[in-house]
């Protein structure tokens, strides 16, 4: 028996009903944004792949559930997506504090972290694991409008680059951004292989 792979618009499909927030086929197309015709396709296609069953309620209704295969198959996803998320976060950790070390060699001894975001809480966790007690850590909302001493890592979107130009600053968002191109094609490529 071959294994059968599920594409994304199936695998939301499968979510849904698992959270049980479909109630008909028009509601499932409306939650997945997708015509009612391709949601019917969908649906049939699961129900072949046997991960849906469907339950007739009466001559209207139709009730979606999770086959036992279909559970296991949406766990399997779930803790794969986990997996990667996990393996991503190491990633960019390691690419932080690369960055960090870099700056403390050159003489960089006050950060100004901008903007509030799960990357400002990752930098704090690795200046604390690098051990970089002779630096500064300082979060700030806004970039300052005069000069600072010191350094600011930005991890917000939509800074316009005129308000850096004051300031030795490195965009974390867009450095992360090109290192993990090749970074990305390689953890996709061993989770590939993981799934096998």
């Amino acid at each position: 028996m071959t294994k059968e792979v599920l594409d994304e618009r199936e695998f939301e499909l499968i979510n849904i009903i698992g959270a049980k927030l479909g109630a008909n086929q028009r509601r499932l197309s409306r939650l997945m944004n997708l015509s009612l015709g391709m949601t019917n396709m969908l649906i049939r296609r699961l129900v072949t792949k046997g991960y849906i069953r469907t339950k007739q309620l009466n001559n209207r209704k139709v009730e979606y559930i999770l086959t036992p295969q279909g559970f296991a198959e949406k766990m399997r996803k779930s803790i794969n997506y986990t997996l990667k998320t996990i393996n991503s976060i190491g990633l960019i950790k390691s690419r932080v504090r690369e960055m960090l070390l870099g700056l403390h060699k050159e003489g960089t001894r006050d950060f100004f972290i901008v903007g509030k975001s799960d990357l400002s809480i990752l930098i704090e966790i690795v200046a604390k694991e690098a051990l970089l007690k002779d630096c500064s850590f300082s979060k700030l909302e806004e970039v300052p409008k005069t000069a600072i001493k010191g350094t600011l890592l930005v991890c917000r979107e939509n800074i316009p680059e005129d308000d850096l130009v004051l300031h030795n600053h490195v965009n974390l968002i867009r450095e992360l951004a090109k290192e993990n191109q090749y970074s990305m094609e390689s953890s996709q490529a061993e989770l590939a292989q993981s799934q096998g």
